[in-house]
């Protein structure tokens, strides 16, 4: 199996680094990188972890004019660093009070972050490619094509800046990388971000607080869970290969099997941490009951939970969503079968901020 995914990853398209910036970005590094990078530069290193707490602790961005922050370092900082990566360009308010935030990046490309407010939460969506090269067929970022990588800074970014979008009352409490592009093609810059978010003096959010999803890059999930214990969720949507092979590409290359063989054997999928499985419900081509009944038997042994999404169109895709009587009867028949399941609502589908919307359509 290992060997196999060696091979099937040749295939995968090389990802493009962000635009060059003569300056350093201080969102791109967590705190031990940017410890090495300020003692390199003969600063300090407890001058990184003042810097980094008063970046993402104390909210401090503007630095240059930080008197907790030695006039020499100011001057470095002034000179040969950058505090933020993106620009919001607009912010889309749904009926349902979902946001939708464009963000320009320093080189023009524009991205798409959705924050989510639930009653005991708030969950913000976050790209990590700027549009995506897997073409799942029913998703709008794949029509867009692959640009290329976002940084760790500008992932990170986006999270200051649905900090800045929240209204009174809300805390942003869960993060979950299921925005624009595939996560695992860009691991580097996600597992960064990761750091940054889970450290006490950074964002201080509990790994369990955060989700990477993936389409089944089989070869990257352990190095990605290597990061910290966040959640895994897998992008399924198919109980065969055969159809799976059609809506999710990537399965030519990691079929059904390999990848679910992959998933029994890690052991930090546990049942206080199981993988949730995503399944996006399509009239006529993954809602029928077979369908319904083959999903607990291919599960097997897999510590697991599974969310049901019926699918949110778009001008692209010809798929479309089964009608509410369809995704009932599902749901039902997953439960009957023994697996944990969950039917979600739609979140912002009139400003196309829904699962599988993001395609940086921003307003006129």
């Amino acid at each position: 199996m290992e060997s196999a995914a060696r091979v099937n990853a040749k295939a995968l398209p090389a990802a493009s680094p962000p635009a060059e910036d003569p300056k350093a970005l201080l969102l791109d590094y967590s705190r031990p990188a940017l410890r090495e990078r300020f003692l390199a530069e003969g600063t300090p290193a407890h001058w990184a972890d003042e810097v980094f707490s008063l970046l993402y602790r104390e909210r401090v961005l503007d630095l240059e004019s930080c008197e907790d922050v030695p006039q020499g370092l100011r001057g470095k900082i002034r000179s040969g660093w950058s505090a933020r990566a993106l620009e919001t360009v607009a912010t889309q308010r749904s009926e349902d009070g979902t946001r939708k935030l464009v963000l320009s990046c320093a080189d023009g490309e524009l991205i798409e972050a959705v924050l989510i407010p639930e009653p005991q939460r708030t969950t913000l969506c976050v790209s990590t490619q700027v549009g995506c090269a897997l073409a799942c067929s029913f998703c709008a970022t794949g029509y867009l094509g692959f640009k290329r990588n976002l940084s760790a800074g500008e992932i990170v970014d986006q999270v200051l800046r649905a900090r800045e979008a929240l209204v009174p009352g809300e805390a942003l409490t869960n993060v979950v990388f299921m925005g624009m592009g595939e996560p695992l093609l860009n691991l580097p810059a996600v597992s960064e971000a990761i750091r940054i978010m889970t450290d006490r003096k950074g964002l201080a959010l509990a790994p369990r607080r955060i989700t990477v999803s993936t389409s089944g890059l089989v070869h990257k999930i352990g190095a990605l869970l290597d990061t910290a214990p966040i959640n895994l969720a897998i992008s399924l949507h198919a109980t065969t290969d055969a159809v799976r092979d059609e809506l999710v590409p990537l399965n030519k290359r990691f079929p059904l099997q390999v990848l679910l063989d992959a998933l029994r054997a890690e052991p930090r999928i546990t049942s206080k941490r199981p993988a949730l499985f995503e399944y996006t419900l399509m009239a006529g081509v993954n809602d029928s009951l077979e369908d319904a009944r083959r999903l607990p038997q291919l599960l097997e042994g897999i510590p697991a939970r599974l969310n049901l999404i019926p699918m949110n169109p778009h001008e692209d895709a010809p798929q479309r969503p089964p009608s509410e009587e369809v995704c009932d009867a599902f749901a039902a028949e997953v439960h009957a079968g023994g697996l944990r399941v969950t039917l979600r609502r739609n979140r912002g589908r009139d400003i196309d901020a829904a699962c599988g919307q993001l395609a940086r359509r921003t307003p006129s």
